[in-house]
């Protein structure tokens, strides 16, 4: 009797150990069409999905007829399992991931601009838009579980770009050449950073330790240093020889933080610089297919850039290893997409469309 019971255990965990070697993670690029503000290389209605592994392949079309208003941001979380997406129409609306259904949709009276959500899930961070300059603009705080909403923080016109930080405790927020910081626990004001940028309001990233941001510039092609600690800008930082005089609109840090990348839509670049150094100082350029609306971000283990163009870029070599197609074969592009991992039917990780510094993590 022992022996057969010893003999059922073993085999029990030979099973488990054969799930364990056989289970597998199946990493997408999910991609939203149209992009509310780039009408370039777009692709009909929905999410279309690519399989990262095999070489940014379509996989299939999600079709969300809302999307038909203009996509303005797409977050996501892994524990909640959902996408949440914004368009030019007011609306947040909430996909999740494993049940392949849209749960909720809700409009607002101001706008819905690029929204974050932290690591627990619980809230989605919600600008009101950088077309919208009532003097209550600033962030919605919403349910992530029904759309409702919890609070709305006044801030300043043209609330634009909002980032949850990975270690969940800040929320920043971009309106106009200022940036503005929130504890996640009740949404008071950490600090407000004044001025910042050129002009008007533009992308910006974090690194992991939530010590320096960088903002793009509205004027030039570069960047903004902000000393988080301080709440000082120390350094602006211009791409090129010379000074190139129109906007940037993106950029990113590696993962392991050792790159920034900011974007030059209308020069069809990339800029790449050592953030290694402070500033960050120049290291090289890639040369893109198309302009566009501006944007760059990166896939959670750093192999692959992706920007507000068809092209996927290897980021060790600097070269475009392929170009996204849809199921007619025609390229795409979206400033707005979102790295998901899936094992076995279950989301295990999803990324961010901003490119973050993800070192400590």
């Amino acid at each position: 009797m022992h022996f057969f019971k010893a003999l059922c255990y073993a085999a029990m965990l030979m099973v488990i150990a054969v799930q364990t070697v056989t289970a597998e993670v199946h990493r997408y690029l999910y991609l939203s069409s149209p992009d509310g503000a780039q009408g370039q290389n777009r692709s009909g209605n929905g999410i279309l999905v690519f399989d990262i592994d095999n070489g940014h392949e379509f996989v299939r079309r999600i079709k969300i007829p809302s999307f038909s208003e203009g996509i303005r941001g797409l977050t996501g979380n892994a524990k909640t399992h959902r996408l949440y997406f914004s368009t030019t129409n007011h609306r947040l609306g909430c996909y999740d991931l494993e049940k392949d259904e849209v749960l909720w949709q809700r409009t607002y009276d101001v706008g819905c601009d690029r929204s974050s959500v932290p690591p627990n899930g619980e809230k989605i961070y919600v600008p009101t838009g950088w077309w919208y300059q009532g003097e209550d603009s600033g962030l919605l705080v919403i349910n992530s579980d029904n759309g409702e909403i919890l609070k709305r923080v006044r801030v300043g016109p043209q609330a634009h770009n909002s980032i949850a930080t990975l270690d969940g405790r800040y929320v920043f927020l971009g309106t106009r050449t200022t940036l503005t910081q929130f504890s996640t626990k009740d949404e008071r004001v950490v600090q407000t950073i004044h001025p910042v940028g050129e002009e008007g309001v533009f992308p910006f990233t974090v690194d992991s330790q939530n010590q320096f941001a960088y903002v793009c510039l509205g004027s030039h092609v570069g960047f903004d240093v902000v000393n988080l600690e301080t709440g000082k800008v120390p350094h602006r930082v211009f791409a090129g020889k010379e000074k190139i005089a129109h906007r940037t609109h993106g950029v990113g840090l590696t993962p392991n933080e050792k790159e920034l990348w900011i974007s030059d839509q209308k020069g069809k670049k990339l800029f790449v610089f050592d953030a290694t150094e402070m500033p960050p100082e120049p290291k090289t350029h890639v040369d893109l297919s198309a302009g566009g609306h501006g944007w760059v971000s990166f896939s959670l283990d750093g192999q692959y850039a992706w920007c507000h163009t068809p092209d996927v870029i290897d980021v060790e070599s600097k070269e475009i290893v392929t170009t996204l197609k849809d199921e007619q074969g025609d390229p795409v592009a979206s400033s707005k997409f979102i790295e998901v991992h899936f094992e076995d039917g279950e989301v295990v990780k999803v990324g961010n469309e901003f490119g973050l510094g993800r070192a400590d993590y």
